[in-house]
């Protein structure tokens, strides 16, 4: 019974109980008056009386004078003998004047009296019915508290096709083979071969994980269950490893299939890591996991898939072969990948002719597939709420601007003094940047706030670069600390605004001289072990391995190459300083500059040197 019919029919019962009370009470709503039995009796031996009418126990009385009474009489007897107990005689009753008439009682009138006496007991059955069916309900859902919350979705309407996935094209060539094993398993089983049991999706945040995974499976067109890592930890030991049986239960009902499991760091972390050593219920959980994966046959046809983001803390036993021993890799994607990315997200969307996806593609590196679908929602948002028709490109840059920095904040109010220290600060910054030749290009300059920043300066690489050399982190450096140089150099004083290129400088500095080897002092040498989030970016701590004296050389070094790229930048604001005032001043009156308005005040005055790459020496 589904609970909206049961609400139904209880209100319906309300509403029978009420009509019957209304009906049983409705005579006496519409009585004259009433009298009482005896009274009844004195006028009938006065032949005051006319007419009587007996409805089961209700009584009509009509008198000589048609005046209508109602009484009562009792039910455990007749009117007649009731009028003789109290002294009416037969003559009295014989009388030619008195008629007395029994109305026969009516089905209606039988039914409602009998529901009367019925309802109770059926309110009491309802509520036993409901009371039961309750308990009944908890039962079940005790009994599926270890039951995989596991979703599932058909493979026969397919929503996410590998056409939907740009820029990971070695991962989706990795995982074709996994779609060919799921839609022609015998070609593979006749040659012996056995495809992967588990792969582990490794990548940054938003990189396209659990996208891919759909598409495999839309594209191998079987089913797909789908479920977190974390819904398998419970407070209860026992009923993660009970879901985990569970679900592979499931998936070999369903085979050919495909398990997916996000987020698997959840349960899948290092065994002995935790404070309920191998009694943890997490660790119950893996072990459970382990056992499930390694006993599967080659001819279940149900493929394990996982995504993680901390592939450094998974358990040796749940990488090693038989298990999750395929890892496929979603790196940030290259210009390529993030312009393919960009032509999947603007599919069916009203994009304007003068829309360059290679130049919009140049301008978000760094950006992962999530990243380019919000910048992509957040153009179409701009457009509409500037009353567009189409999403021209004005709309994409400052959707990427956005996205980078913040919405703009042009109703905060900033002093004419300290709006004039930010241009000469954002000018420092772009003269500097533009006068090195391992910098990268001058995308953008303003002064108007975005989000924490007062202003802020766009620099964008031609191309994207795996390698990093020594030069293009002193110009990075040098770069950062142009604001700063401008500030000295004109007002002969320094302001906070520097604070967060100053904290940049420092932590490029540093990593130049303990991870990179790149001091001359130190010599190519790691100092201090680091625990670290490879794909999230973030240091957890770091152990020393070396003397206080190594310590002191190591800040010493530092602070060498923070002073040697600060006094760089200012010998070029010294060099260039009319462009400097220029590019301040124009900032002031238009407060954005573009790149060829930019270039139009200062013209490069070196060529770029391909993002730094190191040349060939001469001999």
């Amino acid at each position: 019974m589904k609970p909206s019919f049961q609400t139904n029919f209880v209100y319906l019962l309300i509403l029978v109980a009420i009509l019957a009370m209304v009906f049983l009470n409705f005579n006496n709503a519409n009585a004259i008056s009433e009298i009482s039995i005896n009274e009844l009796a004195s006028r009938i031996q006065a032949g005051q009386v006319s007419k009587i009418v007996e409805d089961d126990n209700a009584l009509t009385i009509v008198t000589i004078d048609q005046q209508e009474f109602t009484s009562t009489k009792e039910s455990n007897s007749t009117l007649v003998e009731q009028l003789i107990q109290y002294g009416v005689t037969a003559e009295d009753l014989q009388s030619s004047t008195l008629s007395i008439q029994i109305k026969q009682p009516g089905l209606w009138t039988s039914l409602l009296s009998l529901l009367s006496y019925l309802l109770p007991f059926i309110f009491i059955a309802i509520a036993f019915f409901f009371i039961f069916r309750q308990a009944q309900g908890s039962n079940n859902s005790a009994m599926a508290f270890g039951k995989s919350r596991a979703r599932m979705f058909s493979g026969d309407k397919p929503k996410v096709t590998f056409a939907d996935v740009a820029g990971v094209d070695e991962a989706k060539e990795e995982l074709q083979e996994v779609v060919e094993f799921l839609r022609e398993p015998q070609k593979f089983i006749s040659l012996g071969a056995r495809i992967p049991k588990g792969v582990l999706l490794v990548g940054p945040p938003g990189g396209g994980k659990t996208l891919l995974a759909k598409a495999v499976s839309g594209e191998a067109g079987v089913p797909f269950f789908s479920i977190s890592g974390s819904e398998f930890v419970e407070m209860f030991v026992g009923v993660g490893a009970s879901r985990v049986r569970d679900l592979f239960d499931q998936a070999k009902k369903h085979s050919p299939c495909i398990v997916f499991i996000d987020e698997i760091d959840a349960v899948g972390r290092h065994r002995g890591a935790g404070l309920g050593g191998s009694h943890d219920e997490r660790e119950q959980t893996l072990n459970q996991m382990l056992v499930e994966m390694d006993g599967f046959d080659t001819d279940t046809n149900v493929i394990i898939m996982a995504a993680t983001n901390r592939p450094d803390i998974l358990d040796p036993a749940l990488m090693r072969p038989g298990r999750f021993d395929r890892r496929v890799v979603l790196d940030r994607p290259d210009v390529r990948g993030r312009e393919a990315i960009l032509k999947v997200h603007v599919r069916g969307k009203p994009i304007a002719k003068d829309v360059d996806l290679s130049v919009l593609a140049k301008g978000t590196p760094g950006f992962v597939g999530a990243d380019i679908e919000n910048l992509v929602n957040e153009a179409a948002i701009l457009a509409a709420r500037h009353n567009k028709k189409i999403i021209d490109q004005t709309d994409f840059e400052e959707a990427i601007e956005r996205v980078i920095a913040g919405p703009q904040r042009k109703s905060r109010l900033i002093h004419e003094d300290e709006k004039r220290i930010i241009a000469y600060h954002e000018a420092g910054h772009a003269i500097v940047i533009a006068s090195l030749p391992e910098a990268d290009l001058v995308h953008k300059i303003s002064i108007i706030s975005r989000g924490m920043a007062a202003g802020y300066t766009i620099a964008l690489p031609d191309d994207d670069h795996s390698l990093t050399s020594r030069k293009k982190i002193m110009a990075e450096m040098t770069g950062l600390l142009g604001g700063r140089a401008a500030e000295e150099l004109i007002f002969n004083d320094i302001t906070s605004g520097a604070s967060n290129d100053i904290e940049n400088v420092t932590k490029l500095a540093r990593k130049m001289v303990t991870r990179l080897g790149m001091s001359a002092d130190l010599g190519p040498m790691v100092y201090g072990q680091k625990d670290e989030l490879v794909f999230l970016g973030r240091e957890i701590g770091e152990q020393r391995d070396y003397s206080e004296a190594v310590a002191e050389k190591i800040d010493v070094e530092v602070q060498k190459l923070v002073e040697q790229a600060y006094v760089n930048a200012k010998n070029i604001l010294k060099k260039y300083r009319k462009q400097l005032e220029a590019v301040a001043t124009k900032l002031l009156e238009v407060e954005t500059l573009s790149k060829a308005e930019f270039e139009a005040i200062f013209p490069p005055p070196v060529d770029k040197n391909n993002g730094g790459i190191p040349q060939l020496a001469n001999a």
